[in-house]
């Protein structure tokens, strides 16, 4: 992918009633004083009713994230929780170090500013805070948004790219066949006809076969059946070039997921993508990085318009700027957690040989 209105008029009608208060109120003033029954109970009346007006304001309008609940929503306090004050509202992004350690520390320094970019045309070297002043650049309504591309950074790309931190086996995807037992493709692979298929199964199948012709493809035809019934959706992508660990747990693109877009295997950098729904098609082939806590309303409003990536659209979202709003990140209580999954996985492992024995 290196794609990778309600709340409009939501905002306008708040706007709207806003900006009516203050007359309303006069007039209520002005009416009560002109009375000869204006009394504290009048101005207690009065009171009631600026009270239920603020309440239906707030209550009217959509909800708003901040940082003591966007706090609370992590899983771990020690994870850094970036905050992305947007043209629509903030988005608080926890980051996931434990599952993808490489790439959050990428991520991280980038918004810190801590990563230095050299100008291509003066050759001066630069540490920007890379993402403010992005735009989200290409929204799939129902699918994601995606922002943080180096094309539209004026400094360009912020160094090399890294390596997936991908686990296929935490995701069961190396128990997921390509070919269910019907015989009908399986559904995470999102292929909807024979020319998809071919493109994206049997040309690397026949590759890693050394079926170059028509004639081979005859000789070795029950080869290659066995072959695709026993293939298992991560061998698939490992015949695409993708390359897996055991290191760290993974999580499924689910809703909200914080995920690297990609070029294809092992071409990570600033650019990321915000899930919109559960999304098993972009398992095991995205590294994620975090998980949106709070300001997942900012997230749908942003993808309420489509924006195309080759196309500069005034509709767009704007990143005002992006920071890191919680203390430098516990590197000990992360390590203590690793060393309980490592521990974890090794004990799986020997399970799993013993059964096999």
């Amino acid at each position: 992918m290196s794609y990778c209105n309600k709340s409009a008029n939501a905002s306008s009608s708040r706007k709207s009633r806003r900006e009516s208060l203050p007359p309303l109120l006069m007039t209520l003033f002005s009416l009560s004083s002109q009375s000869s029954l204006f009394s504290l109970f009048s101005l207690f009346s009065l009171f009631s009713l600026f009270t239920l007006f603020s309440l239906l304001i707030v209550a009217s309008g959509p909800l708003r994230a901040d940082t003591a609940s966007a706090t609370t929503a992590m899983e771990s306090d020690s994870n850094p929780l970036l905050q992305f004050d947007t043209s629509r509202g903030d988005i608080f992004i926890e980051l996931l170090p434990r599952e993808a350690p490489e790439n959050v520390a990428n991520v991280l320094a980038l918004v810190r500013g801590e990563k230095e970019i050299e100008d291509p045309d003066s050759g001066f070297v630069f540490r920007p805070n890379y993402y403010d002043g992005q735009r989200f650049h290409r929204v799939i309504p129902d699918f994601l948004i995606q922002t943080g591309a180096s094309v539209n950074h004026p400094l360009g790309a912020p160094g090399d790219t890294l390596a997936d931190e991908i686990n296929a086996n935490s995701l069961g995807l190396d128990r997921q066949l390509v070919l269910l037992p019907g015989g009908a493709i399986n559904p995470i692979l999102d292929i909807n006809d024979r020319s998809e298929f071919e493109d994206e199964v049997l040309e690397y199948l026949l590759a890693d076969m050394d079926i170059d012709s028509e004639d081979e493809l005859m000789e070795e035809q029950e080869r290659l059946f066995s072959r695709l019934r026993s293939l298992s959706i991560k061998q698939l992508y490992e015949l695409q070039g993708y390359t897996y660990h055991s290191r760290y747990p993974t999580r499924p693109i689910l809703r909200g997921t914080v995920a690297l877009a990609n070029s294809g295997p092992d071409s990570n950098s600033a650019e990321f993508f915000i899930a919109l729904n559960d999304s098993p098609s972009l398992n095991g082939k995205y590294t994620v990085i975090g998980k949106v806590v709070e300001g997942l309303e900012v997230v749908d409003a942003i993808a309420s318009t489509a924006i195309d990536p080759a196309r500069f659209s005034r509709l767009s979202t704007s990143i005002y700027t992006a920071r890191q709003v919680n203390g430098p990140v516990n590197n000990v209580a992360l390590q203590r957690e690793q060393n309980v999954w490592e521990g974890k996985e090794e004990l799986e492992t020997e399970a799993s040989i013993a059964a096999d024995d």
